[in-house]
């Protein structure tokens, strides 16, 4: 049941579908942060009224991940996604067509609900049509879905609301989306195996709360989670130290995001297809233990020229995102295959509750100096070194009955 069998080319075809649809959501809440200034204008607001825009998305959508455990595995995985999809293509529509910053701030907040569970869905169907040999290189073909985001969409966006206004993302979200729907519709296959062990009604709440009773779920819970609180120490707070401490002109952002965007859409199936030859726990390890050296250096970063800066980015991008590849393909062993749209869900609104709980204490850190230096960074990147060291160890410790050691670590043992 766990897996459908495809050719080679349709399963390209199919894991390049999802990585597009991936592509629109990852868009969707990365756009919002450069429109600020714009958003200000627009209607009026300080610029700590337009983080609440932003956040909102991050709560709902942890919220729809852990409410998306009691029904995704009820349903048929392509019908969900395409009806998942449609109305977060609605919640794009909203946005665009908000007259007021209080409705905008509810569009985010239904687009968060809608868009939190799309990434759950499209690990589920991961697990349930490539085998768990092949999982870590399909992962990081998924994944680049951040990469081209961070490459075309979101400067082209920015590009489209200078000229033609804060709203124009939205609707060009909603033109693409509606191109993949429709593709989505034509080649995902049905994918309904899991519904033969489908558990009645009465028991979705009991097994929600079972889900957090298995000592292997918890245990990648865990690792989910402080995975993703330890980028979230350092990653939110990059943009303003680098323009207040280091002297970066805002419009020169674009071009530092765009050189780390570059080599992850290059380096994430490198990292996948490496996954899947040495092993999941491995590579994690290797990419965990390499992104420490970024990271203090970030969050220690001495004045130096722009060029200099968009050199050392890629590294940065390419160690703390490349961690994310061999995780996630792991984690779709973890559960059994009846439950692992239940998992993911949970999974997903943990990860989202790690990267509140990691921005928040990284935001509590910092202060701003008489000169209008931020003060306090380099302490979040202790941390965020710390909880990396504590990861590697425990990322031994996380193991799923799906899981089978890859062929070199099978003969390294």
């Amino acid at each position: 049941m766990s897996t459908v069998p495809l050719s080679p080319a349709r399963e390209r075809i199919l894991l390049w579908l999802l990585a597009l649809t991936q592509f629109t959501v990852v868009m969707d809440f990365m756009v919002m942060m450069p429109l600020a200034p714009q958003l200000m204008r627009a209607f009026n607001i300080e610029a700590s009224t337009v983080s609440g825009a932003v956040s909102v998305y991050a709560w709902c959508a942890g919220l729809s991940g852990l409410l998306a455990a009691t029904y995704i595995d009820r349903f048929s995985r392509k019908r969900l996604l395409l009806t998942m999809f449609f109305l977060f293509n609605l919640s794009n529509l909203a946005c665009a067509l908000a007259p007021t910053f209080h409705l905008l701030v509810w569009s985010r907040a239904f687009a968060g609900l809608t868009g939190g569970v799309m990434a759950s869905i499209v690990m589920a169907i991961i697990g349930d049509l490539i085998p768990p040999q092949r999982r870590g290189a399909a992962t990081g073909i998924v994944m680049t879905s951040f990469s081209m985001a961070a490459v075309a969409g979101v400067p082209v966006g920015v590009v489209l609301a200078a000229k033609f206004g804060w709203q124009s993302p939205f609707y060009l979200l909603v033109v693409f989306s509606l191109i993949i729907w429709a593709l989505a519709a034509r080649v995902l296959p049905k994918l309904d195996g899991h519904l033969s062990k489908r558990v009645p009604m009465s028991a979705v709440v009991p097994n929600l709360i079972g889900l957090f009773r298995v000592p292997r779920h918890l245990s990648a819970f865990l690792l989910s989670g402080v995975n993703m609180l330890t980028g979230m120490l350092v990653i939110p707070f990059i943009s303003p130290v680098l323009v207040n401490n280091l002297g970066v002109q805002p419009a020169e952002i674009t071009y530092v995001y765009l050189a780390g965007g570059c080599a992850t859409l290059f380096s994430s199936r490198l990292i996948g297809r490496w996954a899947d030859r040495v092993g999941k726990h491995q590579v994690y390890r290797y990419m965990a233990l390499f992104s420490i050296l970024p990271m203090l250096f970030m969050t220690h970063m001495p004045q130096m020229p722009l060029l200099a800066i968009i050199l050392f980015f890629p590294f940065f991008m390419t160690s703390v995102a490349g961690r994310n590849i061999p995780l996630q393909a792991l984690m779709t062993t973890i559960p059994d295959p009846a439950r692992r749209g239940a998992f993911l869900s949970a999974n997903s609104a943990l990860q989202q509750l790690g990267s509140g709980v990691g921005a928040l204490i990284g935001g509590m850190s910092l202060h701003s100096d008489s000169s209008g230096h931020i003060v306090g960074y380099g302490s979040n990147g202790y941390l965020a070194a710390g909880l990396t060291l504590f990861t590697v160890w425990w990322v031994g410790r996380v193991n799923g009955v799906a899981a089978a050691p890859a062929p070199a670590a099978r003969a390294a043992a």
